[in-house]
């Protein structure tokens, strides 16, 4: 293993008319990191690429909450919230989560919902119809909640940018929040509101909603510790939720850095020492039957979860992480994969579509590409922005207009923040309603100033780089060493996300074979060969139709570079490896 990787080879475009950048580490600090921790030379690389200090490196490698959970009260406003939640716990009070219909907003309400089952509190909850309420808190559904008798109304991944039915319901009921959304200021109707993008130092500004709901319920549960409540949960139970935060972490794309990676690793154990009912029932739909890991949550559980919000009732996927019989789980996991489905033939619809305009813009020179449809299906428009960004490298809004309205959502791309140009758009008079980050954003607005939107973040955008990214790589593999203990070895520095991505290698060789696999046939079956006559398996993703495809089919035969990542081949078993690729070029 330790010879597999070899000098680096520049490719200038690739197909896909991306650069190759190799990232160089600091020899002296690899060999000091191998000699130490006993690390085969290539891990001790890639270690020292990812700027892990020696004395991290334990802490990295096995990442346990017990090292890296912060103290909630850390968190501006955890302490007020605590306070007024064990308080509605104590007097019996009733609270109602409200939560978001995405998969972190689903699974932190589970979270929220099932600490307060265990610790003996009343609860009910509510999350929004995408299509007919839109994002977040809205005041019928408050009065509603109100109506019922919530007398605490718990919002969270929402709520920071609501401050109107925040402060129409205050006179009913206590709002408290928990969001990671960014905003200018806090809702000051709010009793308490916890959002670490408004903390001073951001120290945690990479917690998604769910991570946010663990810490409340370990600062909820140390104060009901405190005064004596029998049903107070010991750091078991408390743990026993940490599965829930995995799923919404890998799902909500944030940083595996510091907590967010003993999160997922702990969460993933889990899963698969004793994984819960509904988690259980959606793995046997997708098929999976391994220990899960982060790409088994980001691929196969969250888009069945988030398609429920995205086309259906997003309380399918609350109700499924909720449920302990296996017949209900059962039913709830087959119906989310059916809606899934359904998601799958809707978006490939739509993406038809954008492709052909975003094209012409790209040929334009719009260094901002914005698509919008009559009746194209809201609930996906986010999913192809991301693929638009992703086939044409520069960022993407896909709107979906009906009646009069456009709604929608972008993707960026590194060094443009859609979230301040949306913003902007704003305070501008263009847009009603916008939110979100530097890498997503949405906004709507009247459909007759699509024109004018498109045009302003053209102009905010003008300066970002209208190439393709390039794509780092941590060097290069031969063939004959792209083996099942490379694979396992990498596999060490996992969890791999945003924020930790998986190492990529380049590989040369001859293309021996290409050809369309899966349903639609939109992926390519690759398989390269090595000087001394090895093959390697590899996959390319959505290649057909796009350059990286045109390519791949037209160097059948020839010499090439593949740029990806190694995987263990599951479906082969044993000893078997595949190279995931992200982009080739001719060699």
């Amino acid at each position: 293993m330790d010879g597999g990787l070899t000098a680096f080879a520049s490719v200038v475009r690739s197909f896909s008319g991306r650069r190759w950048i190799v990232r160089t580490a600091d020899a002296r600090q690899a060999a000091l990191l191998a000699q130490a921790h006993g690390l085969p030379e290539p891990i001790a690389r890639l270690v020292a690429l990812r700027g892990i200090a020696a004395e991290e490196l334990e802490r990295h490698l096995a990442p346990r909450l017990r090292d890296w959970l912060p103290d909630p009260s850390v968190l501006d406003g955890m302490d007020a919230f605590a306070a007024r939640l064990a308080e509605a716990v104590l007097r019996g009070e009733t609270v109602a989560v409200f939560g978001d219909y995405d998969v972190d907003g689903t699974a932190a309400t589970a979270l929220l919902r099932r600490f307060l089952a265990a610790v003996g509190g009343q609860a009910m909850h509510a999350v929004p119809d995408r299509l007919r309420d839109g994002y977040g808190p809205n005041s019928a559904a408050f009065h509603a909640l109100a109506d019922a008798g919530a007398r605490v109304i718990l919002c969270v991944d929402c709520g920071s940018a609501a401050p109107g039915p925040i402060a129409e319901i205050a006179s009913r009921a206590d709002v408290l929040v928990l969001d990671h959304h960014r905003v200018d200021r806090a809702p000051q109707a709010a009793v308490a509101h916890v959002n670490p993008t408004l903390d001073r130092d951001g120290a945690h500004a990479h917690l998604c909603a769910a991570g946010l709901a663990f810490l409340a319920a370990v600062a909820t549960n140390r104060l009901l510790r405190a005064a004596g409540w029998s049903r107070a949960l010991d750091a078991a139970a408390l743990l026993a939720l940490v599965d829930l935060v995995a799923l919404a972490t890998v799902a909500d794309v944030v940083p595996l850095i510091g907590v967010n990676r003993a999160f997922v690793a702990q969460g993933l154990a889990s899963m698969a020492a004793r994984p819960r009912i509904g988690i259980a029932a959606l793995l046997r739909v997708a098929g999976i039957s391994r220990a899960p890991d982060a790409e088994t949550l980001g691929f196969a559980l969250a888009p069945r979860l988030n398609a429920a919000g995205r086309i259906a009732d997003a309380d399918l996927g609350v109700r499924l992480l909720l449920t302990d019989d296996a017949a209900e789980a059962e039913a709830l996991a087959q119906r989310l994969d059916a809606l899934n489905r359904e998601r799958q033939r809707i978006e490939a619809s739509v993406l038809e579509a954008a492709l052909v305009e975003a094209e012409r813009q790209v040929h334009a020179g719009r260094p901002v590409i914005l698509v919008a449809g009559e009746n194209w299906h809201p609930g996906v428009v986010g999913i192809v922005a991301g693929r638009v960004r992703e086939r044409f490298g520069r960022p993407a809004f896909v709107l979906a207009v009906a009646e009069g309205v456009a709604t929608g959502s972008g993707r960026s791309v590194p060094g443009v923040n859609l979230g301040d140009a949306v913003r902007a758009a704003v305070a501008a008079g263009i847009a009603s309603k916008a939110g979100g980050h530097a890498m997503a954003a949405g906004v709507t607005l009247a459909a007759d100033r699509i024109g004018v939107l498109h045009e302003a973040l053209c102009a905010a955008c003008a300066d970002a780089a209208q190439e393709p990214e390039a794509l780092l790589l941590d060097g290069n593999v031969t063939v004959e060493g792209a083996t099942a203990a490379l694979a396992r070895a990498v596999g060490r520095l996992g969890p791999f996300g945003a924020g930790n991505p998986e190492p990529v290698f380049a590989l040369s060789g001859r293309l021996a074979h290409v050809g369309a696999v899966g349903a639609a046939g939109v992926h390519l079956r690759l398989a390269l060969e090595g000087e001394g006559g090895a093959r390697l398996g590899a996959i390319a993703f959505r290649a057909v139709g796009a350059p990286l495809g045109e390519g791949l089919t037209a160097a059948l035969g020839r010499p090439v570079l593949l740029a990806g990542v190694l995987r263990e081949d599951h479906f082969r078993g044993g000893e078997a490896v595949s190279l995931q690729v992200l982009d080739a070029a001719a060699a």
